[in-house]
């Protein structure tokens, strides 16, 4: 059974590794902390405008989300490569869409490489997300708008 809870500061080793062990976009912790993301300014995040989702079956960590209200994105959403397909991105993408749209945010964006062929790309497309434009450093921008009830 999935449980998705929020993540809390001493998750973050676990976030770390989730992201570091995916094989599509994948990223080395050296080349995450070259962007200037790393324990320190993760939970710095967490204390101020960002929350994270961490899902987990039978109580293993198997993915995550993390969304900035003050940016109004989805910051990043990571499955384990032998848990994807189960229902865990889609529920992590839910909660953190749910939780920027409660911040009275209408629109909210995310960047994701842009092939077409990729996993990522077609998840996206298929909840809801629309390409809106390849940006500067060849990244896809996709947005979604709160739908109005």
């Amino acid at each position: 059974m999935l449980n998705i809870r929020q993540a809390r500061l001493k998750d973050i080793e676990t976030l770390f590794d989730i992201r570091t062990s995916v094989t599509e976009n994948h990223q080395s912790r050296a080349e995450i902390a070259e962007l200037r993301i790393t324990p320190d300014t993760v939970a710095s995040m967490l204390q101020t405008d960002c929350r994270a989702w961490i899902a987990e079956i039978e109580g293993k960590a198997i993915a995550f989300s993390i969304a900035n209200a003050t940016a109004k994105t989805i910051f990043g959403m990571f499955v384990l490569p032998q848990f994807e397909g189960r229902g865990a991105g889609r529920a992590l993408m839910q909660k953190a869409e749910s939780w920027l749209f409660s911040q009275d945010i209408e629109e909210i964006w995310l960047l994701t490489d842009n092939d077409p062929n990729l996993r990522a790309y077609g998840f996206y497309v298929h909840l809801g997300w629309i390409p809106v434009g390849v940006q500067p450093d060849g990244t896809m921008k996709f947005i979604k708008k709160q739908e109005i009830t």
